[in-house]
């Protein structure tokens, strides 16, 4: 696993997390993820199949922690092809910052493959993840070939550190340094707004499946009574 998160994924992981129904209200992600019961709720959210809820105990002492962590990694990550060391269930059960945010990364990841590979249906529907936890920018509705968000792409630009600068005069430099830091700015601005359109427009696809099951329970129900 990576050692840490840019701004930019850790706003795209809590955005993917928030729309996940959770049996505790997330506060702290170190401390409510700790024992295994909210990771593993994460988990058969998606691929239900995996995950049994019996196997895992809440807890607030590390060595019951570590045994739900120790039941997860068997039973579930190992499907998953995410099997975790034990220094990194001790890191998580004792709540080191940081630690969940960049395993729940990962575990996105995997869930993502693993639903990709085996065409998993999520929540009833067969839909792919809204975006993809290792790209940049928005994803592509695989259903349309349309942009799921406004697409406003700008191109990296050569750093100044890489241009011979020498014919140009001192104030000139740290105006174009400046511009390059604004530019930077921008960019990573830009990058967030996109994670939280998507989040919404996730959020809307969601209401429009609910109301679609609705429709269809009620119209086997009208259908049953007549």
């Amino acid at each position: 696993m990576n050692s840490e998160l840019s701004e930019v994924e850790l706003q795209k992981l809590y955005s993917w997390i928030d729309v996940i129904p959770l049996s505790r209200k997330k506060k702290s992600v170190a401390r409510d993820f700790s024992d295994g019961i909210l990771v593993a709720e994460v988990v058969r959210h998606f691929i239900p199949r995996l995950v049994e809820m019996h196997n895992y105990t809440s807890a607030n002492s590390t060595n019951q922690k570590l045994n739900n962590w120790q039941t997860l990694n068997r039973k579930v990550l190992s499907k998953l092809n995410f099997t975790i060391p034990a220094s990194v269930m001790q890191e998580i059960s004792e709540c080191k910052p940081r630690v969940m945010e960049v395993f729940l990364f990962g575990l996105w990841q995997k869930i993502e493959e693993y639903i990709i590979k085996t065409g998993s249906k999520i929540g009833g529907y067969q839909e792919r993840p809204y975006y993809n936890a290792r790209s940049s920018g928005p994803d592509v509705d695989s259903r349309t070939g349309e942009s799921m968000v406004p697409e406003y792409i700008v191109k990296n630009p050569v750093p100044l550190s890489q241009l011979n600068l020498d014919m140009l005069d001192t104030e000139t430099r740290l105006i174009l340094e400046e511009k390059e830091q604004a530019l930077l700015a921008s960019m990573e601005t830009v990058q967030i707004l996109q994670v939280k359109i998507s989040r919404l427009e996730h959020l809307l696809r969601l209401k429009d499946l609910r109301i679609q099951d609705l429709q269809e329970r009620q119209s086997r129900f009208d259908s049953a009574t007549h």
